[in-house]
């Protein structure tokens, strides 16, 4: 197992815990071939400063990805026989301890096992400030995750969100498992369009607090803000390109909504789509040389694709007459998007950029806002439920499906948050 000792940086360590509604996640659907892992119950976890054992099961069993065999109480763990959870169906042990160190830490210690060869897959030994012990949890988690399928977790992410309670907006920034919610602004006038910084440390966002559109970005450590796009008419739809340095945004002062690459700051402003029609909702490629963006220059809303440094836009979109906000996946293989198909649905479809094969993955008829988890294997959106507007999360092959809501008021337009470094 590995010894060395890591420590958690996480942005947001100016920000107290939230007294704000939590998010309620329920789940259908699990992965194929799911993967048993037994998890049992930390040793010293009585005095921990979270269940770590039962949020490492849920994120797991959240995925879909993952069968939960429950295990015995971990009392040594360097003692702990992993082969004997073979017979009972397990591919892998999971064993924990928790440890108080005084002076508002704790050390967590984590094990990952074969259950055939009683070898360990990976492992780590981590003191940690007391408020993370949710953190811990979901660290842990990632680790299962990406060992056991390859694939980066993310269980320690975050995703910022809109909640409207009768006159009140709030921007919130909650765990990916809608814990640790965390108030960014509270207005009474609407917030619109979220979008996380590449380095999880700002979020862009349109707010009417001056009686129109503005596009600010504001610094989640410090609550700074900086107004980014206040110019003549609308400003909306902000989007950041992939080192963090510029934000797309779609402007209406030309008369008609274009798109426009402005730095970070405010500064540099430049016109990039000059059409006589509407677009907007930019979104920069994985690479940060193209933007993709919706036009209805053919007649009807469609995602079009052009150069950062312009030039004639490329259609992207034919499935339907109706296609809108495009979302770019990681590792720019795959667009998602919100369709209008039969009986006037608007429903989350997802498109190999490769194999031009497209598909749908919600099984809902009001959808908006799709946004990428980080690796790309699960996508959150808005969506309508019972009266009211509610998140959902689908994975990117359409057999898991979770859904986050709250008791009060309506919660929309998500984005979720990068790895953090």
């Amino acid at each position: 197992m590995n010894k060395a000792k890591l420590m958690f940086v996480v942005a947001g360590t100016a920000f107290a815990l939230s007294a704000q509604a939590q998010l309620r996640v329920e789940i259908s659907g699990v992965g194929s071939n799911q993967i048993p892992v037994a998890v049992g119950p930390c040793a010293g976890e009585a005095s921990a400063p979270a269940q770590i054992s039962e949020i490492v099961k849920a994120d797991l069993t959240r995925s879909g990805m993952f069968k939960i065999i429950d295990a015995s109480p971990t009392t040594n763990l360097m003692q702990v026989e992993a082969t004997s959870y073979k017979a009972r169906g397990a591919d892998a042990l999971v064993a924990c301890s928790v440890q108080q160190l005084g002076g508002g830490q704790f050390e967590v210690q984590y094990r990952l096992m074969s259950t055939v060869q009683g070898n360990d897959l990976s492992g780590f030994r981590a003191p940690m400030p007391n408020q993370y012990g949710r953190l811990a949890a979901h660290k842990i988690a990632d680790d299962v995750y990406e060992k056991l399928t390859g694939i980066k977790g993310v269980f320690s992410t975050r995703i910022a969100y809109v909640v409207q309670q009768g006159r009140q907006y709030r921007l919130e920034v909650a765990d990916a498992d809608g814990e640790n919610v965390i108030p960014a602004l509270t207005s009474t006038e609407p917030i619109i369009s979220p979008s996380w910084s590449p380095d999880g440390t700002k979020v862009a966002y349109v707010s009417f607090e001056q009686r129109k559109p503005v596009v600010y970005v504001q610094n989640l450590v410090t609550r700074q803000r900086t107004v980014v796009a206040n110019e003549k008419g609308n400003n909306s739809a902000p989007a950041w390109s992939p080192d963090g340095k510029r934000l797309a945004v779609a402007l209406s002062k030309p008369g008609n909504t274009q798109i426009y690459i402005v730095n970070a700051d405010g500064s540099g402003i430049r016109r990039l789509t000059n059409g006589s029609t509407i677009d907007t909702e930019p979104q920069f490629s994985a690479d940060g040389q193209s933007i993709y963006f919706t036009s209805d220059r053919s007649g009807g809303p469609q995602i079009y694709r052009m150069s950062v440094n312009g030039g004639e836009p490329q259609r992207v979109t034919f499935g339907s007459s109706y296609n809108i906000s495009p979302r770019i996946s990681a590792d720019g293989k795959t667009l998602a998007y919100i369709s209008r198909r039969e009986g006037g649905a608007f429903q989350l479809f997802v498109l190999d950029l490769e194999s031009r094969q497209e598909q749908r993955l919600s099984d809902t008829t009001s959808d908006d806002s799709p946004s990428f988890a980080p690796n790309g294997k699960y996508i959150l959106y808005a969506t309508q439920n019972g009266g009211r507007r509610s998140l959902a999360v689908a994975s990117t092959d359409g057999r898991v499906k979770q859904r986050l809501s709250i008791q009060a008021g309506n919660i929309k337009e998500p984005t979720w948050g990068p790895f953090m470094k």
